[in-house]
C-alpha cells in the first residue's frame, strides 16, 4: 500500500512497459530518464516483498497434487512395468517348448534381460528382487556395451542404494573419502530427518537472500553482450534487475491465476514461453540489436539464466542443510 501511494504515477509508467517494451524501459532509465519511473531495485524489492505475500496467503497454487501425487505416479508406472515384463516372460517362456536352435537360444536371452529389468524396477521402487539368482552380469552382456565385471559393480551399487548402505566404510557408493561421507550422510540425514523442516528453509532464504540473483546473474549477462561496445557494469545491472523483477511479477500473476482456478494451460503456456520472448525484446531494444543478433544473443542468455539459476538454488540448499 505505501509502495503504490509512493510511486503511484511511476508504478503505472513503468508496469507497461515493463511488460510489453522492457528494452525501451532500460535504455530510458540508463539515459536518465529516471524520474518518470521506478527504480530497479525499487521494483525488484516490491517483487521480493509481493512474492512473499502472496505465497503466503495462497500456499502453493502451481503444485497439481504436490509430491505425493509424484511419487503415486511413478510408483504406479513401476507397477504397470513391472506386469507387462511378467506378461512378457510368461509369453516367452511358453513359446520354449517348441522352440530349438538358434530361436531357443535368443528366447532364453531376452527371458533373461526381462528378468534382469524386473529386479531393478524392483530395486527402484525399494523392493525385493522377484528373481534373486538372476544377476546382471549373467549371460550375454554384449548388447549393453559393458563388460560382466562393470555390471557386478553396477548391480552392487544400486542394491546398497535401495538397501540405504549409501557413504559407509563398507558400501561401494562412496567418494573415496572418509571425512566427505561423513559430511554427505550427516547432511542426508537432516534431509531424510525432517524434509518439511529443509523446505521450509529453502523458501525462507529464497525471500532472504533473492537479491543474490542479481550478482550471479550479472557476470553472464556481460558474457551475453561481450563484443558490444559502449555499454558498462551499469547497464548490465539495470537490465538484470529490470529483468529478475518482471519475472518474480509473471510468477506472482501466474500464481493468482492458478488459485483462481484458470486452466493450467494458460498460465503454464504464460511461464514457459512468455520469459524467453521477454527477454528477446528486453535484449534488442536494449542494447539496440538487429534480430538475428539478438536472437543468438538470447539463446546464450537462456543457457546462462539456467546456470544462474542453478548455482542460486545450490546456495540455497547449501544453506537449508548447513543452517
Amino acid at each position: 500500500m505505501i509502495f503504490c501511494m509512493v510511486y503511484e504515477g511511476k508504478f503505472w509508467r513503468t508496469l507497461p512497459l515493463l511488460a510489453w517494451r522492457p528494452g525501451d524501459l532500460t535504455r530510458r532509465y540508463v539515459h536518465g530518464e529516471r524520474a518518470k519511473f521506478i527504480s530497479p531495485m525499487a521494483l525488484f524489492l516490491f517483487s521480493v516483498f509481493m512474492m512473499f505475500a502472496v505465497f503466503s496467503f495462497l500456499g502453493e497454487p502451481l503444485s497439481a497434487g504436490g509430491v505425493g501425487a509424484v511419487d503415486k505416479s511413478i510408483n504406479a508406472g513401476i507397477i504397470k512395468e513391472a506386469s507387462q515384463i511378467e506378461g512378457q516372460i510368461k509369453a516367452k517362456a511358453a513359446q520354449l517348448p517348441q522352440a530349438s536352435g538358434d530361436k531357443k537360444i535368443k528366447l532364453e536371452q531376452d527371458i533373461l534381460n526381462l528378468k534382469k529389468g524386473g529386479n531393478m524396477l524392483a530395486s527402484m521402487s525399494g523392493e525385493e528382487p522377484p528373481y534373486p539368482d538372476v544377476k546382471l552380469s549373467d549371460g550375454d552382456t554384449k548388447e549393453v556395451g559393458l563388460s560382466p565385471e562393470e555390471l557386478s559393480r553396477i548391480e552392487t551399487r544400486v542394491n546398497d542404494i535401495a538397501k540405504g548402505n549409501i557413504l559407509t566404510d563398507g558400501s561401494s557408493v562412496s567418494t573415496g573419502y572418509p571425512q566427505t561421507d561423513q559430511w554427505l550422510r550427516n547432511a542426508l540425514t537432516k534431509v531424510t530427518d525432517n524434509p518439511d523442516l529443509l523446505l521450509y528453509k529453502l523458501k525462507a532464504n529464497g525471500y532472504k537472500f533473492a537479491w543474490l540473483l542479481i550478482p550471479i546473474s550479472l557476470p553472464f549477462v556481460w558474457l551475453a553482450i561481450i563484443g558490444r561496445r559502449g555499454y558498462h557494469f551499469y547497464d548490465h545491472a539495470v537490465f538484470t534487475t529490470y529483468s529478475i523483477s518482471f519475472m518474480s511479477l509473471l510468477f506472482i500473476s501466474c500464481a493468482v491465476l492458478a488459485a483462481m482456478g484458470v486452466s493450467g494451460v494458460i498460465w503454464g503456456l504464460l511461464l514457459v514461453f512468455y520469459p524467453p520472448f521477454h527477454m528477446y525484446r528486453q535484449l534488442r531494444h536494449a542494447y539496440q540489436m538487429s534480430r538475428p543478433e539478438a536472437l543468438v544473443r538470447v539463446s546464450f542468455l537462456l543457457v546462462f539464466t539456467v546456470i544462474s539459476l542453478s548455482l542460486f538454488f545450490a546456495i540455497l540448499l547449501a544453506l537449508g542443510i548447513l543452517g
